[in-house]
């Protein structure tokens, strides 16, 4: 097949959604099927960009679900994206978050193929949603398949724009997480607590710091690895000195060759989101390296682990059941053990090689239904 992969967000910038498509395409190119990745992009010499991305306008900063979304407002790519897509002769045309202005709209607009839409935020509310409803409305009308990365996503969306939503989650590259090793400067009789994600309000690294402070006097032989991209904020670092706690390590963001490392170097990993998450990938990466998990309650958590099989999950905002939880794990190194072998043994599901196959599967179902798609 000739598919298009489209994103809203800056291929340049990590993140999930950008993160997501770069392995299905890596995916989908091993299967034999020819990818092209229509997506805006700040920096076209980022490392590791195939000949398949085409950039499509240079995005700008918008603030969107407690985080930053790079998108392209660029109306005047409208001839271009209409060329592309009328010469491309493409199967399939695989948008991810489907609605999101500017560029998967006019993709879907001029797009005369089976267009497939993957949602993949959760954000709790659908004000913007309905606010721009009659935009969005009939471009909504020119998909023939739906994909939510999880039954929060799906339940949000169907609230606006009803129909039937595929569940297909993310994925991991299973090998890739699960065989690594342990960093050596972490690997000296400390036992490590590890954080990884956005330097974000909403990622909630500021109750783990407070539970951290809560714990450390019982506990003085643990550390803190806070590792993710972005600024730490002044009052984070404030907190930290303030409270003297000296074994909190921001190692900033790391490669992803690199990120397997620091979850093998955790002995409990721990996700304080406050919400808007609407799946748990860094809990798969975690489960992925056997280790045992302190969540938050939140419906994107709940949908990856069950409380007290691959870990704990605790109500969001709240530093001291967030300690509480840390605290039973610390105690209890057994229960570490039996918590990361179940999770370890969960997750095959996500490997992205079982994505990707159930994705071509939903693919070709659209395609003997729908032929060549709208006129």
């Amino acid at each position: 097949m000739r598919i298009a992969l489209v994103s809203a967000y800056d291929f340049a910038y990590p993140g999930g959604v950008t993160n997501h498509i770069a392995n299905l395409a890596h995916q989908l190119i091993r299967m034999g099927h020819q990818v092209s990745i229509l997506t805006p992009l700040s920096n076209t010499k980022v490392q590791d960009l195939g000949e398949y991305v085409v950039p499509l306008g240079r995005p700008v900063p918008i603030r969107s679900g407690g985080s930053i979304a790079r998108i392209s407002l660029s109306a005047w790519l409208v001839p271009r994206i209409r060329k592309l897509l009328n010469n491309g002769g493409f199967d399939i045309v695989h948008l991810h978050e489907p609605l999101a202005v500017f560029l998967p709209l006019c993709v879907l607009y001029l797009s005369h193929s089976v267009n497939v839409g993957t949602f993949h935020a959760y954000h709790g509310t659908q004000r913007w949603y309905r606010v721009l409803y009659p935009v969005m409305k009939p471009a909504f009308d020119r998909l023939h398949g739906h994909i939510a990365v999880s039954e929060p996503a799906s339940r949000m969306n169907n609230r606006v724009f009803p129909a039937k939503y595929n569940i297909i989650p993310n994925g991991i590259d299973l090998p890739h997480f699960a065989n690594a090793s342990p960093l050596e400067e972490f690997s000296d009789g400390k036992v490590n607590i590890v954080f990884v994600g956005r330097m974000e309000k909403r990622k909630g690294l500021r109750y783990l710091l407070e539970a951290y402070a809560r714990l450390i006097q019982e506990f003085p032989d643990t550390r803190l690895i806070v590792v993710g991209p972005g600024r730490v904020s002044r009052s984070l670092k404030r907190f930290v000195k303030r409270n003297g706690l000296k074994d909190v390590v921001f190692t900033g963001g790391v490669p992803y060759d690199d990120l397997p490392r620091y979850y093998h170097s955790a002995d409990i990993f721990c996700a304080p989101a406050t919400g808007h998450e609407s799946f748990g990938i860094v809990l798969i990466e975690a489960m992925a390296a056997g280790k045992p998990i302190v969540a938050t309650n939140i419906e994107g958590f709940r949908c990856v682990i069950r409380h007290g099989e691959q870990g704990l999950l605790v109500p969001p905002r709240d530093s001291r059941a967030l300690a509480n939880a840390l605290t039973l794990l610390l105690r209890n190194p057994s229960l570490r053990k039996r918590m990361g072998e179940r999770g370890r043994k969960g997750v095959e599901q996500y490997d992205w090689k079982c994505v990707a196959a159930r994705v071509v599967a939903y693919y070709e179902t659209l395609l003997e239904k729908y032929g060549n798609g709208p006129s």
